[in-house]
This record gives structure tokens, sequence and C-alpha cells, in this order.
């Protein structure tokens, strides 16, 4: 099949600017084909424009077919990251959503906290040069440093993870009175945390996300959205849950694996990536991926659901519930956690007043340091090494 010149692709606007973790700006280059190095990411994205193109990661380059392509990077967060491949299009459909809902174009300065590895920040990115907006890249930098660098260069919209933006408020530094919206995406928002998000940014607007590599946006929350849900669809998408699974179907969802066979699912033109929810009131709750679920004496268990509540107790930073063997129950649950360990005995309490015995932890293991992937979520693989 002939390639379709006229097909969209990611071109940087006329009016985009892009500055690196140093605040230097990088001048746009000729397009690159193929693999593209990470770093530094400025230059990576100085290249931006190739019809087929990846950033970071092992593996063949993407080949070329009738529509400008890329290839992105799943998570990774309970094995390897898998290569996504997308059409240029399926990207550049949310961009003109999102900036008709966030003013995103010439003169809105946008910063991203990740790697470009990272399909969040790689998204943030692309799509502040194609809208024409100022783009700052900090993922090189220390949270101490990020949140120095938003403040001093009037920094209007972030995209980050929660566990980036944990690390951004523990940092302490200067107020962000600019910022005045937070899309926020990787995994669920804790009430604890949307308080400090509120300290730090008085002006922002938190936008709360579910997505996925496979799928792009999902749901997008509001003002009105119940606290323990991630939102409506996104405009465009539609969304229904059968036997507890969340299915998609949307103008944004991904062309296939590049990597292996991978774990999404399509059905009759709706896709799914095995989250496991409910839709209420035309919000959807999220319960965990099907391939965390583990039976603790029978009873299923979502281990996301209960790092969430981690995530929300007083002197938690990071938290990873993990599966281990158990002769009696099948298996049981341990948590390990990064913060303040006095706070042990009122978080084991409120772990079971929350989930009974059987759902806690039966233990907390606390880590000076803590493995997180490229994307800020926690390495469940390596967390989970040394454990008894």
């Amino acid at each position: 099949m002939a390639a379709d010149a006229a097909a969209p692709r990611f071109v940087w606007h006329d009016q985009a600017r892009l500055f690196d973790a140093a605040g230097q700006s990088v001048v746009r280059k000729e397009p690159k084909e193929g693999v593209i190095a990470a770093h530094p990411a400025g230059e990576a994205l100085a290249a931006l424009g190739a019809r087929a193109f990846r950033i970071g990661g092992a593996g063949p380059a993407p080949q070329a077919g009738p529509e400008p392509i890329f290839e992105t990077l799943t998570g990774g967060s309970s094995g390897a990251p898998r290569r996504i491949r997308r059409t240029q299009a399926s990207w550049i459909a949310s961009f003109a959503v999102n900036a008709g809902l966030f003013c995103i174009g010439p003169a809105c300065r946008v910063a991203v906290l990740g790697g470009l590895i990272h399909s969040l920040a790689l998204y943030g990115a692309i799509e502040a040069l194609h809208l024409g907006a100022e783009l700052h890249l900090m993922g090189e930098l220390r949270p101490d440093r990020q949140r120095a660098a938003l403040a001093a260069r009037a920094v209007r919209l972030l995209y980050a993870t929660p566990a980036q933006l944990r690390l951004l408020v523990g940092a302490g530094g200067p107020t962000l009175p600019d910022l005045r919206y937070a899309l926020v995406g990787g995994s669920k928002l804790d009430p604890a945390l949307r308080v400090a998000l509120a300290q730090m940014a008085p002006a922002c607007a938190v936008h709360e996300f579910y997505g996925a590599a496979e799928a792009s946006f999902i749901t997008l929350s509001g003002p009105d959205t119940p606290i323990d849900a991630v939102g409506a669809a996104y405009p465009g998408v539609e969304v229904q849950v059968s036997d507890g699974e969340v299915w998609v179907k949307s103008p944004y969802l991904f062309e296939a694996y590049a990597s292996d066979a991978g774990s999404a699912r399509w059905q009759d033109g709706w896709l799914s990536v095995g989250e496991m929810g409910a839709l209420r009131g035309g919000q959807l709750y999220l319960a965990g991926r099907a391939s965390r679920m583990v039976k603790v004496a029978d009873q299923a268990v979502y281990p996301e659901e209960i790092e969430t509540f981690l995530l929300s107790q007083p002197g938690i930073a990071q938290a990873a519930v993990l599966p281990r063997p158990d002769g009696l129950r099948g298996v049981h649950l341990v948590a390990v956690l990064q913060g303040d360990a006095t706070k042990a005995p009122a978080i084991l309490q409120a772990l079971r007043a929350k989930f009974g015995p059987l759902k806690a932890p039966k233990a907390m293991i606390w880590r000076d340091s803590f493995a997180l992937l490229a994307s800020g979520k926690p390495d469940l693989a390596r967390l989970g090494e040394d454990l008894p």
C-alpha cells in the first residue's frame, strides 16, 4: 500500500519552543527515523517529525507503514517493558481535545517530570511541541530542583505521576503560583497528596486520568468526580464493564504490540488491558489489574487497592503490596514501604480495620531506598527479590 503523505504526523509547531533541564533552549533539527537515544531528552525531541521512530528502548527500529507510526513503551511494573506500536494520528486526535480543555498552545508553558521512555512524559512533550507550547524537560533534575525550576520558569501545565508529585511535594521549596493544571496519570491519587498539592500550587486544578500505553486516555476527572473514582469517559471514548472487566473503544487505541504477544485483548473493536472495575453514575471505579489479583484464603484481593490506602496514611512515602506463599492461606500479603517506620503500629491497625485480618498485609517491611521504574511506579520485580 502506498504511503499517504497527507496522514497526520508529529511536527514542531512554528511557535513551539523547547528547553532542557538546565533551562537552555534546544534548536529543532532534521527529523530522524528509527531508534533515537533517549538522552539527552532535548536532542531526542529536536529530531521529531519522522514517519517511523522510537525514543529509547531495546529492540529493532519500527518500520514505516501506510501511515506515520511510532513506538512507545509500557510501564513494565511487573516485567520487562513492552514496545507499543501506534499511529501518530492516535495521539494527535487527543492533542486537539486537550488544546481545548486546557488551553495548550502558543505562550502556554508545559513541563514533564519523567524521562521520554515513559509514555506519559513522551505524550506531554510531543503534545506541547505539536501545539506550539513552550516545553520544559525536567526529568534529569532531582525533585527539589524540579520544584525550583517549575517556579522560576512559571510553568502553567504539568504532566506527572502521583509518585513524581509525592517526591515534588516532599522536597519542599517555593510555592507554584503560576501552575494552573496538573494532568496526573499512572496510578490513583490519594487524598493526602491532593491536600499537599493544593498547598504547593494553590491555583492548580488537578485532573486525574486513567489510561494505558495501549489505550491512551480512557477517563478524565473533574471537580465533581467522587474521590474514589478515576473520572468519566474522556471525550471520544466509550467505556463499558463486562463481568467486572473494563473495555474501551476510541480513536486513541494502539495498533499492536511490537515486542511480543502482549496482554491486551480485542473483541469486536473493544480493547481490554486487563483492568477490573465498575461503572456507577457514569464514573469509573477501579479495583486493579487482573494480572495482579491474588486469592487469600479464597478471597480475591487487588494489591493496588491496599497500596492506594497505604499512601493515604501519614508517614508513608512509597508503598508496594506483594504476595508471599502461605501454607494455610495459599498466599498472604506483605507491604514494602518507605517512610516513617514509627507509624507502623497505627498503620497496621488501620489496615486491619479497613480490609480485615485476611486481606490486610501480614507484615510491613521498611526500606531506606525504594526501587522505582523510569515511569515513577514501584519496580515490583526488584522489590520482591529478597523478601522472606
